[in-house]
């Protein structure tokens, strides 16, 4: 636990831009961001930005025995910390943005459940479209895309400029109960059936 804050702070540190927050995501948060996973069947799961791997073990935990797990992470310090600390995590660097073409080089088409700790509030509108384009483009008709946001920034531009884009880019969005205990708060989305350009 220890390494992973130690890890996170690192990385937060040299690339700001990148993590976008303060603190790996609690066990509280990860479990309901993790609720959208299939717990039947062999379903296919992929997480976007799972730096130091927080969500990424709550997604495995409910994952069945024929599912496959993914992350999609962009910081080489992440992935080298990924790497040691949870092997089994199938990582691919690269960025969310190219969803679609990082998921065909490993063979996969479509998914069942996307899992985003990206900093949206902080990401132009432009890099907010291209991903959740990319989001809706792998989706099975029955899949999910979940994310949160942090209470405290929930009135920023880009915070409200991301959740405007979701209600957009998906036919359903739904605010889940604030998590508490999580550092800062957070309030979860959880999105289905994109809307996808005709």
């Amino acid at each position: 636990m220890l390494q992973n804050y130690r890890t996170f702070l690192q990385r937060a540190a040299s690339k700001p831009g990148q993590v976008g927050a303060v603190a790996p995501s609690s066990p509280h948060l990860a479990r309901e961001i993790a609720s959208v996973v299939p717990r039947t069947g062999e379903p296919v799961v992929v997480e976007l930005g799972p730096g130091t791997g927080a969500l990424s073990s709550a997604i495995a935990d409910r994952l069945p025995a024929g599912g496959r797990q993914l992350a999609i992470e962009l910081d080489a310090g992440m992935i080298e910390h990924l790497d040691r600390e949870l092997p089994w995590l199938e990582v691919i660097q690269g960025d969310a943005s190219h969803l679609g073409a990082l998921l065909a080089d490993a063979g996969i088409d479509r998914v069942d459940a996307v899992v985003s700790g990206l900093p949206w509030s902080i990401f132009p509108a432009k890099l907010q479209h291209d991903i959740l384009q990319q989001v809706g483009s792998v989706l099975t008709p029955g899949g999910a895309f979940t994310t949160f946001a942090y209470l405290h920034a929930l009135g920023m531009n880009g915070a409200r400029q991301f959740r405007r884009r979701l209600d957009v880019s998906f036919d359903e969005v739904l605010t889940t109960r604030t998590i508490w205990r999580n550092v800062p708060p957070a309030r979860t989305y959880v999105c289905r059936r994109p809307n996808l350009p005709a």
